[in-house]
């Protein structure tokens, strides 16, 4: 076991980006020294293990055109919502549950949106922008990669 003592203000700048990026874990390692750092969701997340593996995805055909389709560059839009991590992607609270949002949806900031499984961690995606949901990108029960969009809100 080594002797080196921990700087205080590692774990507090640890703790800060957990907060701030609306993560569960963090883990940082230095030479021989690994912290990780959890905590607990205040919301009730009960994904078991996996999505079933045949799963039905349609959105409702209002005959118009999704707004985010004639966009070139869904990212570079103000309510883009994209993966902070590599994971599963799940949009509702558990299988066979309704779906946190749907097309057209009203949302507020903070509101959840989806989950995306990353190491057996449930990760709630929550709204960063009060808007109208207006493109579904994320597909239920698929992998989602880091910067992938997953939505956008308008």
């Amino acid at each position: 076991m080594s002797s080196s003592k921990f700087d205080e203000k590692v774990f507090e700048k640890l703790a800060e980006i957990l907060k701030t990026n609306d993560l569960t874990e963090i883990e940082y390692n230095e030479g021989e020294t690994k912290i990780r750092i959890a905590r607990q969701l205040s919301e009730k997340v009960s994904y078991i293990q996996q999505a079933p593996a045949v799963l039905q995805h349609s959105e409702p055909s209002t005959g118009n055109q999704d707004k985010c389709e004639q966009k070139t560059d869904y990212k570079s839009q103000p309510g883009a919502v994209v993966a902070k991590m590599v994971g599963t992607c799940y949009l509702a609270p558990e299988p066979g549950a309704k779906k946190f949002v749907e097309l057209g949806n009203e949302v507020n900031e903070g509101d959840p949106l989806l989950i995306i499984e990353a190491m057996k961690v449930m990760n709630i995606i929550k709204a960063h922008v009060k808007g109208k949901i207006v493109h579904i990108a994320a597909k239920d029960g698929e992998p989602v990669e880091f910067g992938q969009l997953l939505m956008v809100i308008e």
